[in-house]
C-alpha cells in the first residue's frame, strides 16, 4: 500500500481513538452570550419542556467506521422511538458533512469540530446546545447506545 494511504488511515484512526477517550458532555447554551460568569446551563437541570430537540451529527466527507455506526444507531434509534415527534417537528435528526459549504454556518452555530454528535434542546426559542462525547464509548454495542440515547432524549422531552 501506498504509505501516504497506510499514514492518512493511521491519523485517522488515531483521532477517533483519542475523541472515544474523551468522556463527560459539554454544555453551551445560546442564553449564555451574556452571561458575564460564564456558566454553562445543563439541559439535564431545566425546568422547562423543550420546544425542540436536533440531534446533529457533524462529519467529514471521509467518516471511519465508528462516525459512521453513531450515524446509523442515532438514525435508527430517532426513527424507531420518535415518529410522532418526528411528524410534529418536536424532533429532528440530521447528519451534516461539514466539508460542504452550505453547512459551514450550522458548524459554526453549533462550533462543530471533527466528527460530533450534538443535542440541541430548545426551549423558549433559545438554544441549549450539548455535544455528547459518551456516545463514542458505546459504539461496540448498538443496544447499550441506544438505550442511551434514547432515555437521554426521552428526558429532554420531558417523558
Amino acid at each position: 500500500m501506498d504509505k501516504k494511504i497506510i499514514t492518512g488511515f493511521a491519523i485517522v484512526l488515531a483521532l477517533c481513538a483519542s475523541v472515544a477517550a474523551w468522556s463527560g458532555i459539554k454544555y453551551r447554551s445560546s442564553g449564555n452570550m451574556g452571561n458575564q460568569n460564564g456558566e454553562e446551563q445543563s439541559q439535564e437541570n431545566s425546568q422547562s419542556e423543550s420546544d425542540m430537540v436536533q440531534i446533529y451529527l457533524f462529519h467529514s466527507t471521509r467518516r471511519c467506521s465508528t462516525c459512521i455506526a453513531i450515524g446509523q444507531y442515532a438514525g435508527e434509534t430517532v426513527n424507531e422511538f420518535y415518529r410522532e415527534e418526528i411528524a410534529s417537528g418536536k424532533i429532528e435528526f440530521r447528519e451534516i458533512n461539514m466539508d460542504l459549504p452550505e453547512n459551514k454556518g450550522l458548524t459554526e452555530r453549533f462550533q462543530a469540530s471533527g466528527s460530533s454528535l450534538y443535542i440541541n434542546t430548545i426551549i423558549d426559542g433559545k438554544d441549549n446546545i450539548a455535544e455528547d462525547t459518551n456516545v463514542w464509548r458505546l459504539t461496540g454495542d448498538k443496544t447499550k447506545f441506544k438505550n442511551y440515547l434514547k432515555q437521554k432524549l426521552d428526558n429532554l422531552l420531558g417523558k
